[in-house]
């Protein structure tokens, strides 16, 4: 069952619960589920964006990198 067919499943399981409490358990799983879900983005201040550049650079004059073929090829690899 794929996944947006295991949400209809459960969205009409949920539908049939008549318990307060199964409800209210439910709604404090949800809001926790959507706070670990946020995340505050805090940029990066300039020195770090310039740090980052600067090892970016070093990385790619020592051959530390990737090729897109190389990466594609692994990504295939993951099925």
């Amino acid at each position: 069952m794929d996944l947006q067919a295991r949400k209809v499943a459960f969205i009409e399981d949920f539908i049939r619960v008549q318990s307060e409490k199964t409800i209210l358990q439910f709604e404090k799983l949800l809001k926790k589920e959507a706070k670990n879900n946020q995340t505050e983005f805090v940029p990066m201040s300039i020195e770090q964006l310039i740090k980052r550049v600067d090892l970016s650079i070093e990385d790619s004059n020592n051959g530390k990198l990737t090729s897109n073929e190389a990466l594609m090829d692994e990504i295939e690899k993951w099925n």
